[in-house]
């Protein structure tokens, strides 16, 4: 079973979204970064970009599949982890801490509405487990 940590919301497309005030920090989950294996590269949006809830906004490459990150909040990017060009790999060591993505100063914060918090996500992935 993969790691869930408590006060995030998730999608179904395993992101998570932390908030602080305004400004939303998005990563990729522990059941992504596993389901992708070891990242080799990661596509990040530019700084300043505006974006809308469920645009596709960066991706993730890994040796067992890529995936595309859609944006879970509308608003604007406003810093991306340029670690991760250098070194994707991070996301595998810490999806939830240095491994972060992006973050945005959102612009319409009710979009988490739509969003599972952790115990609904483990019961999301305990279903997808099951399939």
């Amino acid at each position: 079973m993969s790691h869930v940590v408590d006060g995030l919301y998730y999608t179904r497309d395993h992101i998570w979204i932390m908030v602080e005030d305004e400004q939303a920090t998005i990563g990729l989950t522990d059941f992504g970064q596993i389901w992708v294996g070891d990242v080799t590269m990661v596509e990040l949006p530019e700084d300043d970009r505006k974006v809308h809830c469920g645009d596709e906004v960066a991706s993730i490459q890994g040796r067992d599949g890529d995936l595309p990150v859609n944006a879970p909040v509308s608003g604007k990017v406003i810093e991306v982890n340029q670690e991760l060009e250098n070194s994707p790999e991070t996301i595998n060591q810490d999806c939830y801490g240095i491994g972060w993505l992006f973050k945005v100063d959102m612009s319409n914060p009710s979009e988490l509405d739509r969003w599972m918090e952790a115990e609904a996500y483990e019961e999301f992935l305990a279903r997808e487990e099951d399939e």
